[in-house]
């Protein structure tokens, strides 16, 4: 099936809320959605929720975990799984989807579904593995236990750059667990949300158990954080709005969990070969086109090797090609908007400014097929000082910094010296400088000798200004999605 004819075919359609099982007519006031490879495309037109939709979708959730909640784990997890499956079944509709209102190349949109595919699995497992514990009473023929009880009502509010993978890593351990869902996906991607919806009403998930309001952070997103029956609010985006949620939130005693923005380093201090590691960097650099908060954006090395890396990673940066996603000798795709393009060559500018040296890249793309959509070239600086804009502050695009350092120490200083703390890899053949990394790098997760992927089993999350709250994807959902309880028995 060729994206371009089937899009010709799909775009143009009006979507509202989905709120107690119904699909709605899209609001007077909908939004366009234009295709960031093809402005001139517009995917179609989506609602703009008011106060009262969000309440009337929350009080359906909430009305539909009163009889959720009773559904054992297994039943749950099995529904779950079918949705697994039909995320498999449907992934080149999807990946379409993707593509078209988020802009990434079809490779990466059909990684991202069965990424979602493996995480359900996961998800739809612990509906099974609600553990609580059996402690000695203190008392005779007494018994003491914990268990757990699932919170409520959750909003999901999702981003924009994978706008398939994070509502499933927040729909599934919520509905695994006995909580029900209101979706607010981004403004810019609303459109896979309408089709995930598809997926869990017919792998038969009941009506009223997920909800879907469209809309702007400020409106329907800000109703959902403030609606006195959301009882936790799982929020993927940036530091700053995180804060202003977990503010809000923290008054009212709601618990929240927040996967925000990063930094991250990839510390290089020894290698067999170069060749690997530019490969490794530059895949967990410039996929996304670099939107994602996972990304490498900093390469912190060693002087005696800073010259040889940068070379390898340009040649890396050369044999990306830039397209839409129908273009299938494309590895990288547009920036979502016009406004984030400009934004990305401001903060490039500002490097500049502070000294940096352009060794690659840094230039729009607008000639030929590519006139009528926001891309731009893989970019690579060296020569960054640790203490600039550029190394510290988040770019969220296809730029990468090389910043040299004269010893593993300052190496490490550096990686750290930034307020976030998501992701970090080190590259090294020395088992001691692996480990003393694993544990002294302030980041929620640390890859040795491979970029920034995560895995669909192990917990996902920050620390510093890169999250708050319990960590996703892994088991330690269990601590957002659940309260725990003590029980005492006496026989």
């Amino acid at each position: 099936m060729d994206m371009q004819s089937w899009l010709n075919g799909a775009v143009g359609g009006r979507y509202g809320n989905i709120i107690d099982g119904v699909a709605e007519e899209a609001n007077g006031n909908a939004s366009a959605i234009h295709n960031p490879a093809r402005r001139d495309q517009c995917l179609g037109h989506f609602a703009e929720s008011s106060n009262d939709d969000v309440d009337r979708a929350v009080t359906a959730a909430h009305r539909a975990w009163k009889t959720w909640r009773e559904v054992p784990g297994p039943e749950r997890g099995a529904l779950l799984f079918r949705a697994a499956d039909l995320l498999e079944q449907r992934v080149e509709e999807l990946a379409f989807i993707l593509s078209a209102e988020q802009g990434k190349v079809l490779a990466e949109s059909r990684g991202e579904v069965m990424r979602a595919a493996k995480e359900l699995r996961f998800s739809a497992g612990e509906a099974s593995r609600i553990d609580g514990t059996t402690l000695p009473s203190e008392k005779r023929n007494g018994f003491a236990m914990t268990m757990r009880a699932p919170v409520g009502v959750v909003a999901a509010i999702a981003p924009w750059n994978f706008p398939i993978v994070t509502p499933v890593r927040k729909i599934g351990p919520a509905l695994a667990y006995g909580c029900t869902v209101v979706l607010k996906p981004a403004n810019l991607t609303p459109w896979s949300a309408v089709r995930l919806m598809d997926v869990f009403r017919d792998a038969g998930i009941p009506k009223s158990v997920v909800n879907l309001v469209l809309g702007s952070g400020r409106g329907a997103g800000e109703a959902l954080v403030r609606h006195p029956l959301v009882r936790g609010v799982s929020f993927t985006g940036s530091t700053r709005t995180g804060a202003d949620i977990n503010a809000q939130l923290a008054r009212r005693f709601v618990r929240a969990q927040l996967e925000l923005g990063g930094k991250n380093p990839a510390v290089v201090l020894s290698y067999r070969d170069v060749g690997p590691v530019a490969k490794q960097i530059a895949s967990a650099a410039f996929a996304c086109t670099g939107q994602r908060c996972t990304a490498i954006s900093r390469v912190v090395v060693l002087d005696s090797l800073a010259d040889e890396v940068t070379e390898a990673l340009t040649a890396e940066l050369a044999a990306i090609r830039v397209g839409p996603a129908w273009d299938p000798a494309a590895t990288m795709g547009p920036l979502i908007t016009e406004q984030h393009r400009v934004s990305v060559l401001r903060n490039l500018a500002a490097g500049l400014d502070e000294g940096a040296r352009l060794r690659f890249g840094g230039g729009v793309l607008d000639q030929g097929a590519l006139a009528s959509g926001h891309f731009m070239e893989p970019t690579l600086l060296d020569r960054v000082q640790p203490n600039t804009k550029l190394a510290r502050e988040e770019v969220f695009g296809p730029v990468l910094s090389v910043i040299a350092v004269p010893d593993a120490d300052r190496a490490f200083e550096v990686a750290n010296a930034v307020e976030y703390g998501l992701a970090a890899s080190i590259f090294t053949r020395d088992v001691d400088q692996a480990f003393r990394f694993m544990r002294d790098s302030q980041s929620g997760m640390v890859h040795v000798n491979h970029g920034t992927a995560s895995e669909a089993h192990l917990p996902f999350g920050g620390v510093k200004g890169s999250g708050y709250g319990a960590y996703s994807i892994g088991h330690s959902n269990q601590d957002f999605f659940t309260e725990l309880k003590a029980a005492y028995v006496q026989a």
